[in-house]
């Protein structure tokens, strides 16, 4: 599914992300500010207490992130001090979608996709976490069987799914950028300094 737009180009421009499962259901919505762009895709961060919303759940952060939205269909969220210890989780999904929102009090983007249900983790060794299930692993194996039938996936769909879910967990374990831990430090420096500048205005 190819992308509407692209990202925006100015870091601290405010995204909203909004994700949806096959039928069009609404899934979570959060907003978060854009960093910039590397060969891995557009970043976005999100603060500590930051509301993360869908249907019949809703919750605020007690960690913050930084996400890439990468070009070939996966949203990956890094965290930094993750209070349940996990290090990082990509979900698989349909290429983003880019669009600019006219006008408004909301979020100057918007950036959008479709979540195909297989996700990769990856755990802090030694965490409870970590000792129940493996430090890096794919989950909602069962969601994305039921799904597939469900909604009828198509089997090319299913095929690029599994592939790129595997070839994620590969890189993970690897430490293939971005999933180096200093590509992600980076990307947080970033969300900092937006910080740091709108301290130093407010301050003046």
């Amino acid at each position: 599914m190819p992308g509407m737009s692209t990202p925006p180009t100015v870091p601290g421009t405010t995204v909203g992300c909004r994700m949806r499962k096959w039928d069009g259901t609404p899934h979570w919505r959060w907003d978060g500010v854009y960093l910039g762009r590397d060969a891995h895709g557009a970043w976005v961060g999100y603060r500590e207490g930051t509301l993360f919303s869908r249907p019949g759940r809703r919750f605020r952060t007690d960690f913050s992130g930084a996400m890439v939205f990468g070009d070939g269909g996966w949203v990956a969220d890094l965290y930094r001090d993750h209070p349940r210890g996990t290090r990082l989780y990509i979900d698989l999904a349909s290429v983003p979608e880019w669009r600019a929102v006219p006008g408004g009090d909301g979020p100057a983007y918007e950036v959008s996709a479709i979540d195909l249900d297989l996700d990769v983790l990856a755990e802090v060794p030694g965490s409870a976490r970590a000792r129940r299930r493996g430090e890096t692993y794919i989950d909602d194996e069962d969601e994305f069987a039921e799904h597939s039938a469900r909604y009828g996936y198509p089997a090319s769909v299913v095929a690029q799914v599994r592939a790129d879910a595997d070839a994620l967990l590969a890189a993970v374990r690897a430490g293939t950028p971005p999933y180096d831990g200093a590509t992600a430090r980076r990307w947080f420096a970033a969300l900092d300094s937006l910080d740091g500048a709108a301290e130093g205005v407010s301050g003046r």
